[in-house]
This record gives C-alpha cells, structure tokens and sequence, in this order.
C-alpha cells in the first residue's frame, strides 16, 4: 500500500473504540425497534436535515418530511433541491459499496444534480475552504485530485485498521482533498456512515448526521486542528465522540419501557496496580496476546483491560505496534 494518511493511535482513540464495541453489544436489544419503517423514516429525516443545516440549510425536519412526502412547501429553489437532492443519495443508501469510488461519484451526482453542472464529477478549479474570518484551509490543486482520490480509495481497499478509525480517516482525509465543486461536507458525512454501515448495520439506523449538527462549531475546529496538526488525530477523536454520543441517544430514545434507562456501569475509579502490573507480565511473556485472553486470565471484562491498557499507554509503560486490528502491545522499559 502505498499511501498511508497520517494519524495516531491514541489512548483516548482506543477507550472510545473499546466504548462504542460495548455500546453496540448492549443495544442490541433496541435494533428491532430501530429497524421499524417509521422509526427508520424518522431517523433518516434526522440525517438529511441535520447534514444540509450545516451547510445552511433552513429546512426543519417538518419541511423535509413533507418534501418527502410529496407536499408543497415554501423554501427557496436551492433549499428545496437541496432537500430532494440529499433524498435522493440518501435513497441509494445500502446500495453504495463504500470501498468503490464510482459509487462516492454516483452519491454526488445524486446528492448534487439540481445544483451543480459538475455533479458526479471532481473539480476543475482551485478552490479555498473558509468562513466570515477569510479562507481556513486552501484544498489541493484539482489537478491533484484524481490521484489523490485515487490513492485514498486504494488505502480504504487495503487497510488494517479498526473501521471506526477508517471511517474518520476517510472523512478527514475527504474534507482535506475538497474534490467537487460543491457538495463536500454532505458528501463526506454521507460516506463516513456508509463505512459505518458496512461495519455494523446499526448504523444504517442512527443519525450521526444530525448529532453533528448539534456540535456543529466543534465539528469545524476539530477540521482545523486536524489541518493545523497535519494530521487527522484530533478529527478522529472528535467524530468517536459523536458516535458514541449517537448511540446512547438511540438507546435511550428506544430503550423498551421495561428496561430502565441510564443504568450506570460498575467501573472502579482507580485501577489496582497489581493488575497493571499482571497484565504487563503477560505482555512481556507473550506479545501476541489478546485483550481477551488477558481478560480470561485476570477474570474481568474485555473493557476493563482495555481501559487498563490505555491506562498503561499513557504512563508510558505500554506502547502500540501497527494497527488496532492486526498490530501488538510492546512494554517499554
């Protein structure tokens, strides 16, 4: 592979992975409600508005539902193709195959059709990203763009790392090359999910989109900080917090009437320094070892040594080689 976007494993990185594992595994009790055609409408509604918001969109999700609908509404032109045009992507949205590029193009074209003469296609001019204060961030020359894109959808095809880290990668990774015309941030969110959704179907089901709207000044510094960093590890931590915050909204908005809601987990604040100590021990032993063999052999949860681990990380005891998902833990002295 030869192109290798650039981001740290961080321990806050791996306790947000480590929590949204959980929180999928607990939630699954709701996935049948979510499932539900009206509930799916809802949510969907909840994605299409929250994303076109950001990009200014005044539609509430009244107006939206009602676009769907087939009900006259007033908005400007713009809005309302807005509106069908993300209606439409947002249609196709279990067809796409996240890893084809040709699909990303057919999105946009999808997505853009009534705005943009270039939909479904990259740029071909130079464009600045920027707000009221001038441009943030000046993308790549578009000559630039097909082989970056290019090379970004080959490491999508090829890479080891957990896809929750590959779905902010891309996401970050997109927004910097800034490929069409117009269309970018929805574009990007769109295809951030539909990684998401070919990792867990669940997220076929949640409005990440709008929960980013909600953080939405949050969401543009963690951009420039990623930009101002030359890497995307502030953006990946960032958009972790979004899932995991999305996925406790929908267990809660959806938890069955006989399950009570917000239950807290019986984590211990302060973590025995024996076990560190243990787990150290089986690491040096054998560096192989999974986090949940060394939670068969402790007798506590896959999380717990998880935490445990980032814990170690961050004393400076423990350090990872490779990737999340095919990488090893090595003890430093």
């Amino acid at each position: 592979m030869s192109y290798q976007p650039p981001f740290t494993i961080t321990s806050k990185m791996l306790s947000l992975v480590s929590d949204i594992v959980e929180i999928i595994t607990d939630i699954k009790h709701i996935e049948t409600n979510l499932k539900t055609p009206k509930l799916r409408k809802k949510n969907r509604v909840r994605s299409i508005t929250g994303t076109l918001q950001i990009e200014g969109n005044t539609f509430s999700e009244e107006k939206v539902t009602n676009v769907i609908n087939g009900i006259t509404v007033l908005g400007t032109m713009r809005e309302i193709a807005e509106v069908q045009g993300a209606i439409k992507a947002y249609e196709h949205f279990d067809n796409y195959v996240y890893k084809k590029e040709k699909d990303l193009l057919q999105s946009h074209k999808l997505m853009m059709e009534k705005l943009v003469s270039t939909a479904g296609s990259y740029r071909h001019t130079n464009v600045g990203v920027g707000d009221q204060n001038g441009v943030t961030h000046v993308a790549p020359p578009a000559l630039a763009v097909p082989e970056l894109m290019g090379n970004l959808f080959e490491w999508l095809h090829n890479t080891k790392e957990h896809p929750l880290i590959v779905s902010c990668v891309f996401h970050y990774e997109f927004e910097f090359i800034h490929p069409f015309e117009d269309g970018n941030g929805r574009v990007g969110r769109l295809w951030q999910s539909v990684i998401l959704n070919h990792y867990k179907k669940i997220f076929g089901f949640i409005p990440i989109e709008s929960v980013v709207r909600e953080h939405q000044k949050s969401y543009y510094k963690a951009l420039e900080a990623s930009g101002s960093a030359g890497e995307s590890t502030p953006f990946i931590e960032f958009m972790l917090e979004i899932i995991l915050k999305t996925l406790k909204n929908a267990s809660n908005e959806n938890v069955p009437k006989n399950v009570p809601k917000n239950v807290p987990k019986n984590v211990p604040k302060n973590v025995p320094k024996n076990r560190l100590d243990e787990i150290v021990k089986l690491i040096e032993k054998n560096k192989e070892i999974t986090s949940i063999q060394i939670a068969e052999r402790l007798k506590v949860s896959d999380k717990t040594i998880k935490r445990d681990m980032a814990t170690l990380k961050e004393q400076g005891r423990l350090q990872r080689v490779g990737s999340l998902k095919s990488g090893y833990w090595e003890v430093l002295k």
